[in-house]
């Protein structure tokens, strides 16, 4: 399955039907009167969250959407019959916004949630409505109510509970393969990675959604490379995992020039908890390995680990750490007690 994160869809509810004018004529009664019916509802535009979708790839090959329109009235005070409504339904994390991509309608994060997108309008009063007594004949009815009629884009943000961040050829998705049984594309050229991959790690009794994310470069917030769009992916993260190439000639501008992407790109990704880890530490000696750890801890001034996602050295330490971290990240605030009352 192709993987689509962002799409642009038009939406159109469905207009109300119009009321009837309409008078009762029948043998042998004495005194008719109006009996016109009022017009059905038009069907709404709904977006419902469900289960086994992770990309929006269904709305590439359908943008526009439109829900029945309602049922005129008719006469012995028949009304007409609603229109039916249209679902979209869209992958868990889906963002809808506004077509200026910047007002947010609603944020899908549970499975079963359900919003209006767009309402359908009215049915207008037949002329049975409007009969008074000092009206006994109305001739007017009302027609339907507009459909809403917009467009809308829809965003994806994987909902993940880690993310995996660095350079391309860092080693993110070997380092995804080798902890969960997820299966992305590896290869020994950049940008091997084209979309997210999310892979689900088991730690004994435990286990965390992890995420792969494309590489980064400098100038990604201006386009360069995949660009930043990618980066959505990891708001909803409680930990960054950041890896760094123990064969890269200069590790400290590597990792600095992955957090100001981060600082760039802004929505709060650089003040996320971080875990640093200097990957593919088999490839170099391990004294080497070591010195350019104690090398970029001191600059960053925070711990870094030595770990190879290959022969898997320090791999279980630091799942264990993004575990701690993710659980931490998990725990409600704890309510603050109310102060005992004094007389």
């Amino acid at each position: 399955m192709k993987f689509l994160d962002q799409a642009k869809v038009h939406v159109n509810s469905g207009k109300g039907g119009p009321g009837c004018i309409s008078f009762r004529r029948e043998k042998f009664i004495e005194f008719g009167g109006p009996n016109g019916g009022d017009g059905g509802r038009g069907g709404d535009i709904r977006v419902a969250c469900v289960d086994g979708l992770n990309t929006l790839i269904d709305f590439r090959y359908q943008q526009h959407f439109r829900a029945k329109n309602g049922r005129p009235g008719e006469g012995s005070n028949r009304t007409g019959a609603g229109g039916e409504d249209m679902t979209l339904r869209v992958p868990v994390g889906t963002q809808i916004f506004e077509e200026d991509n910047e007002t947010l309608i609603a944020d899908m994060t549970e499975v079963g949630q359900m919003e209006v997108l767009a309402r359908g309008g009215d049915g207008g009063f037949g002329n049975a409505h409007y009969k008074s007594a000092t009206n006994r004949a109305p001739r007017r009815n009302d027609p339907g109510y507009p459909a809403e009629d917009k467009w809308i884009w829809l965003r994806l943000k994987l909902i993940a509970d880690a993310g995996l961040i660095g350079l391309p050829n860092a080693g993110k998705s070997t380092f995804l393969a080798a902890t969960s049984r997820a299966r992305p594309k590896i290869a020994d050229y950049p940008f091997t990675t084209l979309h997210p991959n999310l892979g689900v790690v088991r730690i004994g009794n435990d286990e965390f959604v992890l995420a792969d994310i494309p590489g980064l470069i400098e100038g990604a917030h201006t386009g360069a490379g995949l660009g930043d769009r990618f980066l959505g992916h990891v708001e909803r993260c409680g930990v960054l995992l950041h890896l760094i190439d123990a064969t890269d000639p200069d590790p400290i501008a590597a990792y600095h020039t992955v957090r100001g992407e981060l600082t760039a790109y802004g929505a709060g990704l650089d003040e996320k908890s971080e875990i640093v880890a200097l990957n593919k530490c088999d490839a170099v000696a391990e004294a080497d390995a070591r010195i350019i750890a104690d090398t970029l801890a001191a600059d960053i001034g925070a711990p870094v680990k030595c770990i190879s996602g290959v022969s898997g050295d320090g791999v279980h330490d630091i799942l264990y750490a993004l575990l701690t971290t993710i659980n931490h990240s998990r725990e409600p605030a704890a309510e603050a007690e109310p102060a005992a009352w004094q007389p």
